[in-house]
């Protein structure tokens, strides 16, 4: 029998590929490591600046940064921008944008304090999930999808720390809740408890409630590591303090 064999431009190509891999998840840690108590907003790059949802990311960026949290998203346009725009607005806390290298160049928004590009999309939502406390999942298509089910995955199985998935829109996400609610339940492929990771909700006030609360349950888990000296653990005690909790 004729043993197949490997083209051997093909085996340095994978090989090469491997260190532009960990080239992408070196960057990402060295330059975002400094971050500090972060969360992340997904949602549509195709929302415009006169819709609803977009001037709704501007007010909900904004009190996330008057607050002491930076406010990362995926670098773009429409909710990314706009939240974007409300934490620079804002000038309390880090405007952080995670975009994405592409064969047609896609710009950063102007509102970014800091901004990374990646080369893998892996990669990039890695970093994405990373540094935060919380997860805002404002209205969006397919790869919003992708970022909510990968969030709530991450934690169902252990692998990323609990933290609050908050669906922002009860119009937009209302009908999949329920069928997470009726059809997986019932089916099976979920848990009822599954769906306690996700909280839907309305208005900026209501995330900044249940971040903060995300805030308590992490210092009261970095104080019992005793880690609460840590730069870390500093930040956080600082917003808690400031919060008058």
């Amino acid at each position: 029998m004729h043993k197949k064999t490997k083209d051997k431009n093909s085996i340095y190509l994978d090989s090469w590929s491997l260190f532009k891999i960990m080239a992408d998840f070196v960057k990402g840690y060295d330059n975002l490591d400094d971050v500090g108590a972060a969360v992340t907003v997904f949602g549509s790059a195709r929302l415009k600046e006169e819709h609803p949802y977009y001037q709704k990311a501007i007010n909900i960026g904004k009190q996330l940064a008057d607050n002491g949290y930076s406010v990362i998203t995926g670098g773009s346009m429409g909710i990314m921008e706009a939240a974007n725009k409300g934490a620079k607005v804002s000038a309390h806390a880090e405007s952080i944008g995670l975009n994405i290298d592409l064969p047609k160049e896609q710009k950063g928004n102007e509102y970014l304090d800091r901004e990374l590009k990646f080369d893998y999309f892996f990669v990039r939502k890695v970093m994405l999930l990373r540094y935060s406390l919380a997860y805002i999942i404002m209205p969006g298509g397919f790869g919003t999808m992708d970022e909510l089910f990968e969030v709530l995955t991450l934690i169902q199985t252990k692998k990323n720390s609990p933290a609050p998935v908050i669906l922002v829109g009860t119009n937009y996400w209302s009908h999949l809740v329920d069928f997470m609610h009726t059809t997986m339940v019932e089916y099976g492929t979920i848990n009822q408890k599954d769906l306690d990771l996700i909280s839907m909700v309305d208005d900026a006030d209501e995330v900044l409630k249940i971040i903060d609360a995300s805030l308590n349950t992490q210092l009261k888990a970095i104080t019992e590591m005793g880690l609460e000296d840590s730069r870390y653990g500093t930040i956080l005690k600082e917003i808690h303090d400031t919060r008058g909790h």
